[in-house]
């Protein structure tokens, strides 16, 4: 309950400031975010399919759980389908329609997202490779439901 208790808190606040934020600064701030998740996801794969180094992909693992739980959610305004961030918003309209499906993907990312950090710290590299594969399956469910291709 305690655990139930502060997510809602953080999604309150998170919800507040982000409902007082532009439309083309949430979309940045979207942009960012994934443009890191991809870097790190870059990462990993490098490493699961080289010369594996546990301490880069506990690093890059690390920066996609902190962006997973980090209430990004709330940077899916009203009026944020469409319009500038750095560039033009690829996010579909499915993802505020859909918000059934849209939470399930995200529930999926986080819960993957999660597992992908712990499984960085033990270090074995076929259990990491296994992991990532299962983190990019949500990835690329987000992406296939919820983003327009170029």
């Amino acid at each position: 309950m305690k655990k139930f208790m502060l997510a809602l808190l953080g999604i309150t606040l998170a919800g507040g400031a982000a409902a007082q934020m532009k439309p083309e600064d949430a979309i940045k701030y979207r942009q960012s975010a994934y443009s890191a998740m991809s870097w790190s996801m870059g990462r990993i794969k490098a490493n699961v399919e080289g010369t594996y180094n546990k301490d880069e992909v506990i690093k890059a693992a690390n920066v996609i759980q902190s962006l997973a739980n980090s209430g990004m959610g709330a940077l899916y305004l009203p009026g944020t389908d469409k319009g500038k961030g750095w560039e033009e918003t690829r996010v579909k309209p499915e993802m505020f329609t859909n918000k059934e499906l849209a939470g399930k993907v995200a529930t999926d990312f986080n819960r993957e997202a999660n597992e992908m950090a712990k499984v960085a710290v033990a270090g074995d590299a076929a259990a990491a490779k296994a992991q990532f594969s299962r983190l990019s399956e949500t990835c690329k469910s987000c992406h296939d439901d919820f983003k327009i291709k170029k």
